[in-house]
């Protein structure tokens, strides 16, 4: 009951914001919405099952891309559009993930990193079907039950996508399947060793989190009409590396604020050092990783423990 009280007022404070800003900050609020939700399925992807992979901003691109395809050029309903487009990405994710389970570490990223060029290659050289270099725009939302959604309705959207996303993930990371994914991380012989099928919880990891990506990316697509490849090149990807690290590798909270503050960060220095900014960041992300290797939540971990042993101490 508690957790349906906690979960219930999250959500509801998350549907009321958007609301309450004005048009500049709203657009903010969303598009941050967008990045915790693509956060924290990268977390579990890179932070619990240890899968070094740079092409989730490629299949959030995938289901941005084909639901807006699907829809204004191929005349198929909102509704048909949304599964199908889940279901390439998540047919393309299986290809990939079966073609780069043998890959680790270094090898892995190159693969992963590879397939989100050409990714961005298809859609720069796509013409008509893509939109080219200039992307796709100036297409609406159609009418859902005879009610138009827009603006804060958006945010809304993506507040719902980002908490599904999160307490799925919770549910899975909790579960036996969560628990051999983190042993694969830590040792993957010793997993293997333990009864736990690599190779299938690898490809299942990057498949289930690939999927989730593609579905922030259906909700991103509709915040200004307009999809383009920048959104989803690599820059962006090495971003969401960058909120996964600096919020703290493997912990949902840590991917939540590394996302919020790399976010919000990037809206404020991006007017005064333009693309510099990626830059300050990475160094950030140098020093964090120097300093703290868990992130800022293992910073308040540690105040945490701290705190605890202090107590136990202080007790006769």
């Amino acid at each position: 009951m508690g957790a349906a009280i906690r979960w219930g007022g999250a959500a509801l404070i998350m549907c009321v914001v958007p609301f309450l800003l004005p048009l500049y900050e709203m657009d903010v609020y969303r598009k941050m919405l967008f990045w915790v939700a693509l956060a924290i399925s990268y977390n579990f992807l890179f932070g619990i099952a240890g899968q070094m992979a740079l092409s989730h901003f490629a299949f959030a691109g995938i289901g941005a891309y084909t639901v807006v395809i699907l829809m204004t050029q191929a005349g198929v309903p909102l509704l048909l559009a949304i599964p199908l487009a889940l279901g390439l990405a998540g047919i393309l994710a299986f290809i990939v993930s079966f073609a780069a389970t043998r890959l680790e570490g270094f090898y892995l990223a190159l693969a992963t990193l590879a397939f989100a060029q050409l990714f961005i290659v298809i859609l720069d050289e796509g013409g008509a079907l893509t939109g080219g270099t200039g992307g796709l725009t100036s297409y609406k939302l159609p009418l859902v039950f005879g009610f138009e959604i827009q603006g804060p309705w958006l945010a809304i959207a993506m507040a719902l996508v980002l908490l599904l996303t999160l307490a799925f993930l919770l549910r899975i990371d909790r579960s036996w399947y969560g628990r051999a994914c983190r042993a694969i991380r830590d040792n993957g012989e010793a997993a293997a060793a333990m009864g736990v099928d690599v190779k299938r919880t690898k490809i299942m990891a990057f498949t289930l989190t690939s999927v989730m990506a593609a579905g922030a990316g259906m909700v991103y697509a509709f915040f200004d009409n307009t999809v383009n490849p920048p959104v989803f090149g690599l820059e962006n990807a090495f971003m969401l590396l960058f909120m996964v690290i600096i919020g703290g590798s493997g912990s949902h909270l840590g991917a939540i604020v590394g996302a919020v503050l790399l976010r919000l960060l990037q809206d404020m220095l991006e007017p005064f050092v333009g693309q510099f900014h990626v830059m300050g960041l990475g160094i950030l992300m140098v020093v964090v990783i120097l300093v703290q290797p868990k992130g800022l939540v293992g910073i308040w971990d540690d105040l945490v423990g701290r705190k605890r042993a202090g107590r136990r101490k202080a007790k006769p």
